[in-house]
């Protein structure tokens, strides 16, 4: 069985101003540091194999605080824990984007039905490569959410940033355990 912890990467300025990251290269803020040090806490309650992340320097940088909290090297990146692109209205507030397109359709945005595949597909590939091991693996809300609402077939909650919610895969499927620390 794999055990699978799934973390939100912490806060960024963009987070903090209500725009658009999608796959824009966004650093955490000083905010998002110390809530990634504080999810290297939440983490401690298990020993852990490997450590993960999206290629986004937002959750490349989270994964690195809980690595060194842990003791644990970060060793791989999969790409398809990266965020949902969302095209010409990343850095654009809720409201601007909506301003300029209230139909939410922005030019360039990646379809959510590709992003439920790419997400749940890295986390097959997790499995696939980490056999009978705990993962933490460190991502966006957006892609995380889309593989829950793949994994439960209904709607899940918002993903806080640094929130850890976890999963297991026993070989042929996964079950979600729980969504920002809540159980499901």
């Amino acid at each position: 069985m794999t055990f699978l912890a799934l973390v939100r990467h912490g806060e960024t300025n963009w987070n903090l101003h209500g725009r658009l990251q999608g796959s824009s290269d966004i650093p955490l803020n000083d905010t998002g540091r110390a809530q990634a040090r504080e999810a290297g806490y939440e983490l401690e309650y298990r020993q852990w194999d490997h450590l993960v992340s999206s290629p986004l320097v937002r959750a490349a940088e989270t994964a690195d605080i809980i690595g060194a909290h842990l003791g644990l090297a970060r060793t791989a990146e999969f790409p398809d824990l990266a965020e949902r692109h969302f095209g010409e209205a990343e850095g654009f507030t809720d409201w601007d984007a909506y301003s300029h397109w209230p139909n939410g359709m922005y030019p360039g945005l990646e379809p959510r039905s590709n992003l439920i595949v790419r997400g749940v597909r890295g986390v097959d590939e997790i499995a696939g490569q980490f056999p009978d091991s705990a993962v933490i693996a460190v991502a966006h809300g957006g892609v995380i959410r889309a593989i829950f609402d793949a994994i439960r077939r209904r709607h899940s909650p918002r993903i806080l940033n640094a929130g850890v919610s976890t999963l297991e895969h026993d070989g042929s499927r996964w079950t979600v355990r729980t969504i920002n620390g809540v159980a499901v």
